[in-house]
Parts: C-alpha cells; structure tokens; sequence
C-alpha cells in the first residue's frame, strides 16, 4: 500500500487527546469546526505550530508538529488546497469524514517538532511531557 507523509499543528490540549488515542487517531472536531485540515508539508505546518500555537491560550502556548502516514487511495478524493503560499498547501476534511481519515492513517502519529515558549504549559500526561521535552534545544 502506497502512503502519503501529512502533517498536523496542533496545540496542547489536541496532543493530549492524541496521546489518549495511542497516537493512532485524531480527535473528533469541535462543534464549530466544520473541516480537519492537515498540511502536505512540514515546513507549512511548523510555520503555523509556531505563528498560530504559541501565541495561543487554548493551545497551551505551545505549537506541536505531528507527522503521519496515510492511505493514498483514500486520499485521491480530496483535492489539495493552496491557501496562500507556494507551500501553504493543505487538504481539507470534513468533520464527518474524520472516523474514515483516522482509519487510513498508517503506522500511527508522530511528534516530529515541538516550539516552546516561556507560557507553554505542561501536560499531566507524563510519557507524552517525556516525549515533548525530547525536543526542548
């Protein structure tokens, strides 16, 4: 099976819900989020974890990369988005699609980046504040 490398900024809260799910899924969307979005590259989506996360209270001011694998049969039905940038590509899934998103993921999520800040907050989750810390330079 071919695969497809995706990327995910996520803030705090989002990578507890991860880490609850053994890294293999991602949460259900909030009411008021309509659409998941994860991004084709790492560059994009670092740019965000630390322009959009850090900055942010209900992110825990702290902006996490996830990376991961996904089914590219399953993907071929989305067309991908540019909003903005060469690089600012992105796919946009809807919130009822999410249950079969998270079943074509492969191999689970990683956490391939971690931007800190002097507010960000620290999870309860001790193996997932082990694996964020494995970052701090």
């Amino acid at each position: 099976m071919e695969t497809i490398r995706l990327y995910r900024p996520v803030g705090l809260k989002e990578m507890e819900l991860i880490a609850e799910l053994d890294y293999n899924a991602f949460p259900p969307r909030l009411e008021w989020q309509p659409i998941f979005y994860p991004v084709t590259n790492q560059q994009y989506a670092d740019q965000i974890a630390f322009e959009w996360n850090t900055v942010d209270e209900f992110s825990g001011f702290i902006g996490i990369v996830t990376a991961f694998d996904v089914n590219s049969d399953f993907l071929k039905k989305y067309e991908i988005q540019n909003v903005g940038d060469k690089n600012h590509n992105e796919l946009w899934i809807p919130s009822e699609e999410l249950i079969d998103f998270n079943a074509n993921i492969v191999n689970g999520i990683e956490i391939v980046n971690v931007h800190f800040t002097d507010r960000s907050l620290v999870s309860e989750n001790k193996e997932l504040n082990e694996k964020l810390d494995s970052f701090r330079k």
